[in-house]
């Protein structure tokens, strides 16, 4: 019993696997049928040589349209019904080379798609006026999309007999003249984009026929006029822009019915009047922005507190500046918004509660900070008859007194400082004009090194300060060409100031000499001047272990390379030192030796060796 019933349960089983079996492959045969079908091949001969003729016209490569493929099986863009062709997009594909040289508007082939559903070009370049001829072969056309293919001239009314057509995108193009009519009649639109032409006149007032409309794009135009009130009565519409064009009028007080509007952009127009209350309606708003409007008035309550009870409030962006709004503000109502922008108008009164809105509040007349000015406020209410809060004027407080105290304290110590530093000035010019100096470097014995001046330094009287990067300029990054030789307390290099002037820059590295011996010459420059010393130009004090001099250049040379040369060269500027030179040249070096030892007190120079003897000319 117990086999017979094994045996009843395994004869079960192999018939359920092979009833799957079956239905597997039923599933397999459906679904390639299914493909099948919808990759039926080109069956009219007349859309085919519809089709081969648009590839010429518009130069398609043969990568994209293969001549000798079925185009509803391999062409890229081209789409298929039942055999015939129901869709075309050209947007992405690229032309041949020939192709390029020559772009036309030529789509005459079009006319024998007869049961073209969508036509895509946005893109691809298609320069030329849109024909009379497309409004009228297309019956059966949903979509048209011609963004940014170069088109120019007018709007065609007989686009207006397309009567299935639910997307019509014509922006970015060069399209001129007035919006006709006739456009009205698409009682099927869903969208409609004329933004970012020429076009000039206003909307026509048969726009308000357009009930199934959900966007309307006209913005970036020339269009004028008055916004047509009728284009309140559009409930189906979500996204309505007319910025940046010319409407002089007030807002409409009919786009209050558009319960279903998400984003309003009247913005860069010349629109007057006030903000409407009756906007209240717009329940679903979520982007708002009227702003360079010249619109005036008080900023109703009743409208932002309405919007502010929507579901999605949270998200809302209202953009009011640079209009001539005024009045006190409630900031309550507007507590619940993502950002208001009120900038560049003309509210007054106080705002305490600031902080607690993402509002824009610069550029208007509130008692807070970064506003117009008393006076430009003043006049903007007294123009129109209206008071003018003005900011009290209180007793001061501690904080300001504190403020005060701290600026009249500032500016003291910046009259003493300059005061210091006219007596600085006065102390070096009279050292030049004397010739005279005085430093503060005691007598030591030969072969020591003075102590360290105690006063500090004066870089008034050490000539130009110049910034590293300047000096590395000057010397071509300290380069071996321009190094003049290792002296015992620097390197000297040639060097060229801006303007080609030449001079002699001394590199003291501070952790190969010792510190003192170039402070002693800071000090020895900044209190002397003299006709016979070599002048000090400039300095350069930046980095702590490298300092800089600038010295006048002596194109001569030291007296050590000069004394005894020997040159066969008649061309050469200098000779030998005959004996007239150089008693010339002792003479003024014992004149220099003479202002140091007159100095009170003198000046302890140590040796003078033929090499620190520099010379120009006797």
């Amino acid at each position: 019993m117990v086999n017979i019933n094994g045996t009843l349960s395994q004869t079960a089983m192999e018939e359920a696997r092979r009833v799957l079996v079956m239905v597997a492959i039923f599933m397999f045969v459906l679904i390639r049928c299914a493909g099948a079908r919808q990759q039926v091949r080109l069956s009219s001969h007349v859309e085919r040589v519809a089709l081969l003729e648009l590839r010429s016209s518009l130069g398609l490569r043969s990568k994209d349209w293969p001549l000798k493929a079925d185009p509803c099986l391999i062409w890229v863009g081209v789409q298929c019904q039942n055999g015939r062709v129901v869709g075309i997009t050209v947007s992405g594909l690229r032309r041949t080379r020939l192709g390029r040289k020559n772009p036309q508007f030529a789509l005459d082939s079009l006319a024998n798609l007869t049961l073209l559903q969508e036509f895509n070009a946005s893109g691809f370049s298609l320069p030329g006026t849109i024909p009379d001829w497309f409004g009228n072969s297309f019956n059966a056309l949903q979509r048209l999309d011609l963004r940014s293919c170069s088109v120019i001239g007018p709007i065609p009314p007989s686009l207006g007999n397309l009567r299935k057509l639910n997307y019509l995108y014509l922006s970015g193009n060069s399209l001129a003249g007035a919006i006709s009519p006739a456009l009205g009649q698409l009682s099927e639109l869903l969208v409609l984009d004329l933004s970012r032409n020429t076009l000039t006149g206003s909307v026509p007032s048969s726009f308000d026929s357009l009930g199934a409309l959900t966007k309307l794009y006209l913005s970036s135009n020339y269009l004028s006029g008055s916004i047509p009130a009728g284009l309140g009565k559009l409930s189906n519409l979500q996204y309505l822009n007319l910025s940046d064009n010319s409407f002089a009028s007030s807002i409409p007080l009919q786009l209050g019915g558009l319960s279903q509007l998400v984003e309003l952009d009247l913005s860069k127009n010349s629109l007057s009047g006030s903000l409407p209350v009756d906007l209240r309606g717009l329940r679903s708003l979520r982007r708002m922005n009227v702003e360079h409007n010249v619109l005036e008035g008080p900023l109703p309550d009743d409208l932002f507190m309405s919007l502010s009870s929507n579901i999605k409030a949270t998200d809302a962006v209202f953009n009011l500046s640079n209009n001539q709004l005024y009045g006190s503000l409630n900031l309550s109502s507007l507590r619940k918004f993502r950002l208001v922008d009120l900038s560049d108008n003309y509210f007054q009164g106080m705002v305490l509660d600031a902080s607690q809105t993402k509002a824009t509040l610069d550029g208007n007349c509130l008692q807070v900070p970064g506003q117009r000015s008393l006076e430009e406020c003043r006049q903007f209410y007294n123009e129109r008859g209206l008071s003018f809060e003005a900011p009290e004027t209180s007793k001061p407080n501690k904080r300001s007194i504190y403020i005060r105290v701290g600026l009249f304290g500032g500016i003291g110590f910046i009259v003493l400082l300059v005061f210091v530093t006219v007596l600085i000035l006065r102390t070096c010019d009279k050292g030049v004009e004397n010739q005279r100096g005085t430093a503060n470097v005691g007598s030591v014995t030969e072969g020591d090194l003075p102590s360290l001046p105690k006063d500090p330094v004066s870089m008034i009287c050490l000539g130009e300060s110049f910034t590293y990067e300047n000096m590395l300029l000057f010397t071509d990054d300290f380069s071996e060409a321009n190094l003049i030789k290792h002296g015992h307390s620097g390197d000297l290099f040639h060097g060229f100031l801006v303007g080609g002037v030449p001079v002699v820059i001394k590199r003291v590295d501070l952790r190969s000499f010792k510190k003192e011996s170039y402070m002693i010459e800071l000090e020895f420059f900044s209190k002397v001047a003299h006709t016979r010393l070599v002048p000090l130009l400039g300095h350069c004090l930046e980095h702590e272990n490298e300092k800089l001099l600038v010295y006048k250049d002596m194109p001569n040379g030291d007296l050590a390379n000069s004394l005894h040369r020997v040159t066969n060269s008649k061309e050469e500027k200098l000779q030998s030192l005959d004996w007239i030179t150089r008693l010339k040249i002792a003479t003024g070096a014992a004149e220099g030796l003479a202002y140091l030892h007159e100095c009170t007190p003198p000046i302890i120079h140590r040796f003078i060796w033929k090499h620190y003897t520099q010379w120009w000319k006797y």
